[in-house]
């Protein structure tokens, strides 16, 4: 793994293919539990959970949280990428331990049959790839952190050129959820926005700031749109440029 620093300042981290044996997994009960309760006592409905039948290095169950009126869209969060502690710099303990979440549409397929598609699957791989990668690579995730699909970025479907990911802070709320104190440890809540080539390029160039300010601008919907424009092309039109 290669460090270098972007025009934005972004320290960048490269992570190759390696050689390794499996870790097998089964979970933490206590964290799954208590996992389970933050996402039903926030959201309002209990969360129904995709089983993970092999786990690798930690047990990666996925939660799932229906559209309610207070909340009309699909709440996915994993549940076990805080089973381990992150490689968060030694004089920032607090980073230690996060889970990641997304929101979908209220119509997005979300059974066996549809994730044979990987045009419905993909939001669900990507929480999963990210969930391990910190334990894989001996890493951290956190808030305005970019995660490209490869290296070049490819889309992670054929039906969108979202090919990439920037964690932010959860935006559609409710208060409380983006933090759980479950099985003794703070467990941050950070949510995954995917994101196109040429926002990653503004964010590399500019820093998450940047990117985060924009999608505020033009009010970007946390809830994932497959097909949604880049907001660095209504950055120029808004700006003349």
């Amino acid at each position: 793994m290669d460090d270098e620093r972007s025009p934005g300042g972004s320290e960048i981290k490269r992570y190759e293919a390696h050689d390794r044996d499996l870790e097998p997994a089964v979970g933490d009960p206590d964290l799954i539990e208590g996992l389970t309760d933050h996402v039903e006592r926030h959201l309002g409905a209990e969360p129904r959970v995709f089983h993970e039948v092999f786990s690798d290095i930690v047990h990666v169950d996925v939660l799932h949280a229906p559209p309610t009126d207070d909340f009309p869209f699909n709440t996915l969060m994993t549940c076990g990428m805080s089973e381990r502690p992150m490689a968060a710099p030694e004089d920032f303990p607090e980073g230690r331990y996060a889970e990641v979440m997304l929101r979908l549409p209220p119509d997005w397929p979300l059974d066996e049959e549809a994730f044979k598609d990987e045009s419905a699957y993909w939001p669900m791989r990507l929480l999963k790839t990210l969930a391990r990668v910190p334990h894989e690579y001996d890493t951290w995730l956190w808030y305005g952190h970019t995660i490209p699909n490869g290296d070049p970025p490819e889309p992670y479907a054929p039906d969108t050129e979202l090919c990439g990911a920037i964690l932010l802070a959860p935006a559609l709320g409710p208060d409380g959820f983006d933090s759980a104190d479950v099985a003794g440890r703070q467990v941050n809540v950070l949510a995954v926005i995917p994101i196109l080539a040429d926002e990653m390029d503004l964010k590399l160039e500019k820093g998450a700031e940047e990117l985060a300010s924009l999608f505020d601008k033009v009010r970007l919907a946390e809830v994932v749109d497959p097909g949604r424009p880049t907001v660095v092309r209504r950055r120029r039109k808004l700006f003349g440029r």
